[in-house]
Formats: C-alpha cells, sequence, structure tokens
C-alpha cells in the first residue's frame, strides 16, 4: 500500500518542486511544498452561478416516456442549477462560464470568492462553443485571472481545475494535461479541448483550469464518465477559443463565424498517393465545392490540399474548420494550398455561415 501511495504523491511533488524553483506559484510551508500562495491568488476570481429557469420540452423528447413522466402535464418545468465562472475584466465585471449552465435561465446569481451574492446578466453566449459572457456589478471586484491564450498547454504540463463541484463551493483539484487538440466527440460544434485528468465533475462547468504561473488556460466544459462523476478524462476549451469569442461579445453584442463553403476530411499518405499529390501528407483535402461560395469564386476545386491559413499550418479538416469558423465574416485570409505537384497561395475573403 506504501508504494502506491508513494507513487501517486510523486506527481504532485514535482509538480510543487517545479513551482517552488519558479519563484512564483508555490513556497515552502513548515518546510512542505505546497500550492497554497497560487490558489490564494487564484481562487478569488473563480465564482459559483446559480441559475433559476424554465425548460420547454420539445415534441422530440416527449416521445421519451420518463421526460414525459418528468414533466407530466406540464408545458414548462422550473429548474435550479449551478456552475461556475470565471471573472476575466474585474473593471467591467465580466464573467465567462458554460453557455449550457445559463441556458433557459430566468434568474442568474454569483456568489463571489468572499461570499458576497450579486445578480447577474447575460451579454452573450457562444453555445457552438459552449461559452457565455455574464455582466455583474463591477463594484469592489478587485481580482480577475490573467488569460493565456498564445501559448496552448502541452501534453504532461500540470494545471488546476477551480470550480463549483456539486455545489459544495470552491473546490481546486490538481492534474496533468493529458492530452490536446480533442475534437470528434460531439460535445460541440467547435472542439479543440484540452483534456486533463484533474477533477472536473457536475458543477464545475464554467471553471477555471489554471497553469503553475495562474494564467488561466481554459474553461472546464464537459467530462467523459460513465457515472457521471469524474473518471480522470475530463474536457476544457482553450482559451485562444474563449478570448476570441469574449472579444466579439463584448464589441458586438454576438459572435459570427466566417464560412469558406468546402466540404474537407483528413489527408492522409495514402490519399496523397492516390491522388498524385506530391510533397504533403497531413492538411485539409477538399472533397466537394458548395456552388456560390467564396470558396468557387476563390478558385479551389475539389482535389485541393489546405495546408496553411496566413502562414500557420493546417494538419486537417478540424483544424482548418476551427481556423476559419473563430474568425468573423469578410475576413480576408491568405490559403497555402497544394494542388498536384504545385503550390499555391490565394487569397480568400471569408463568407458568412
Amino acid at each position: 500500500m506504501r508504494r502506491i501511495l508513494t507513487l501517486f504523491v510523486v506527481p504532485a511533488m514535482l509538480a510543487l518542486a517545479a513551482c517552488n524553483s519558479g519563484g512564483s506559484a508555490g513556497s515552502a510551508r513548515g518546510g512542505l511544498p505546497t500550492l497554497n500562495p497560487l490558489l490564494t491568488e487564484a481562487m478569488p476570481a473563480v465564482v459559483n452561478v446559480q441559475v433559476k429557469g424554465t425548460v420547454r420540452p420539445s415534441a422530440e423528447m416527449l416521445r421519451d416516456p420518463d421526460i414525459r413522466r418528468y414533466f407530466g402535464g406540464e408545458k414548462e418545468k422550473a429548474f435550479r442549477s449551478v456552475g461556475s465562472g470565471v471573472i476575466v475584466n474585474a473593471a467591467k465585471g465580466l464573467v465567462v462560464t458554460s453557455a449550457h449552465v445559463v441556458e433557459n435561465a430566468t434568474e442568474i446569481g454569483v456568489t463571489l470568492g468572499d461570499g458576497n451574492e450579486v445578480p447577474a446578466q447575460v451579454v452573450g453566449s457562444a453555445a457552438d462553443i459552449d461559452i457565455a459572457v455574464l455582466r455583474i456589478p463591477a463594484s469592489g471586484l478587485k481580482t480577475e485571472l490573467p488569460v493565456d491564450d498564445t501559448d496552448m498547454p502541452k501534453v504532461g504540463d500540470f494545471v488546476v481545475a477551480i470550480g463549483n463541484p456539486f455545489g459544495l463551493g470552491q473546490t481546486a483539484s490538481l492534474g496533468i494535461v493529458s492530452a490536446t487538440g480533442r475534437s470528434g466527440l460531439g460535445i460541440e460544434g467547435y472542439e479543440d479541448f484540452i483534456q486533463t485528468d484533474a477533477a472536473i465533475n457536475p458543477g464545475s462547468s464554467g471553471g477555471a483550469l489554471i497553469n503553475l504561473d495562474g494564467h488561466l488556460v481554459g474553461i472546464n466544459t464537459a467530462i467523459l464518465s460513465p457515472s457521471g462523476a469524474n473518471a480522470g478524462i475530463g474536457f476544457a476549451i482553450p482559451m485562444h477559443m474563449v478570448k476570441n469569442s469574449i472579444d466579439q461579445i463584448e464589441q458586438f453584442g454576438s459572435v459570427s463565424r466566417a464560412r469558406l463553403g468546402v466540404a474537407i476530411e483528413d489527408l492522409t499518405a495514402a490519399k496523397a498517393a492516390s491522388r498524385g499529390i506530391a510533397g504533403v501528407t497531413r492538411g485539409a483535402l477538399i472533397t466537394g465545392i458548395v456552388p456560390g461560395t467564396v470558396a468557387a469564386s476563390a478558385g479551389l476545386k475539389v482535389g485541393d490540399v489546405v495546408t496553411g491559413l496566413d502562414g500557420h499550418p493546417i494538419d486537417g479538416a478540424t483544424a482548418l474548420r476551427n481556423a476559419v469558423g473563430l474568425m468573423r465574416p469578410q475576413t480576408s485570409v491568405m490559403l497555402t494550398v497544394v494542388r498536384g505537384k504545385e503550390t499555391l497561395s490565394l487569397p480568400v475573403a471569408l463568407g458568412a455561415q
């Protein structure tokens, strides 16, 4: 038993040792390493979100006998739920949370780290990545989490998840980044998840995923679990996606997604060889062009492989879809396209979804 416990503790000790050597996030207390200084600084910026609302079942939902039993003869059903949020702009009173936490809400309350409860209003949301921005009274707010939206966490990096699991109140859990770039899960419209084994449970949605520098690197959004509780596979939305939506909501009040107008799939070495594509084995292979879209007018063709956008590499269909979807319509971009044995640079002014 002692050996098992030792193996379990070693990763945490390594994290704390690394933290202590850096000097900013951890320190020794009573001779033992601790994350207390990091959490003391970060946790006041993480809030608890309480929601009251009503939900109306769709005709399709009512085919399920369990759902019919729940609603009975009512057309609408009142509900209460809890989640988490992160203060990202204290001066403006802006809090980011998960869109599904505040969906169908008629009343939203936020409990701050000091225990004060304040009302909140939805400024805007991006349901396709599961992000909503709330506004709370800014008076007295002093703490916000610094956002790191340029340096994607790497597999093996230590991270801390902070949230409100099961409505218990502020809770922190330590883990590592288990994987990055997770997609194809069917959870959201745009997926580029950070996967972590830091414990995330119901009520943690909308909470913070921070690195050992105390920077916000992701917003916790979902778990993969047969039981509904933490099974070591949690997902967070990376901050480059979150920040993009926050900026659009602040500036325009809503989020608009650009569109290229192509059907795409991942390029593989076998597909490249069969199509006579030279020099590349990864990229977004165009399998269809939607008539009347910017893809058609820009001269893109079936069989083209998009390998770059504005100088950034595109290694597959998801990368292209996310890159385009995070831009607003009418944005001008330069696509790097491989056509047979030729590499082209095609300027495109993106259309609207």
